[in-house]
Order: C-alpha cells, then structure tokens, then sequence
C-alpha cells in the first residue's frame, strides 16, 4: 500500500496523531482502541485493522508486554513523505512567506497608529 493510501484514512491518521503526541513514547492497544472508538464510534476490531495497516505498511512499531500491545510511531515512512512532498514545497513557501511579510507589516502599523 502506498504511504498516501495509508494516510488518506482518518482514522488511520488520527492514530499517528495519537502515537506521536509530544512526551509519547508508545501507547498501549486498549487505549488507542478506545479513544478511537469513542471519536469514530466503530468496532474493536475495525480499529484493530486499522492498526494493522499501519503496523504492516511500517508507520507503527509494536511491542508485546504480557498481554499487552503497545504501540509506537515509526518516523522513517513520515521522512520518505516529507522528502517526496520537498519539491513541491515552493509552491506555497512563497506565499507563506508574503504572509508573514503582511502580518509584521499589519503589526507595525498598528504600532505606529498607537504612537
């Protein structure tokens, strides 16, 4: 399956968003499972598929600990995305940079209305 098929799913993307939350190292099956559940209200088992493509496609590593699944983000398959999207990037970089020219230049005038 090819990294966008993989990342075109929601519930798929939402996974990684979970996985690689700021302090997260790995996040037991269950808890996922369940958050999922909740956001997307589908099946144990559908959410368990969806970890599954992103375990099989490498996006996801898991670690068995007793009779726990604990999951983590694999940052290799992002990098490959990130380096496919590299030359693409010119197409909007301009233009975030005329943004932020106009918002320092929104901020000065204000500035200087207020002086």
């Amino acid at each position: 399956m090819h990294a966008f098929d993989v990342l075109g799913d929601p519930i798929r993307r939402r996974l990684l968003d979970l996985l690689s939350e700021p302090g997260t190292t790995a996040r037991p099956a269950g808890e996922l499972t369940g958050i999922v559940m909740r956001e997307f209200a589908i099946s144990q088992p559908a959410v368990s598929k969806h970890l599954k493509v992103l375990r099989d496609n490498g996006f996801a590593t898991v670690e068995i600990a007793g009779n726990r699944r604990l999951y983590a983000v694999r940052t290799e398959p992002l990098t490959e995305i990130d380096a496919w999207l590299e030359k693409y990037r010119r197409f909007w970089s301009n233009r975030l940079d005329a943004l932020d020219t106009e918002v320092v230049r929104g901020r000065r005038g204000r500035r200087e209305e207020r002086t």
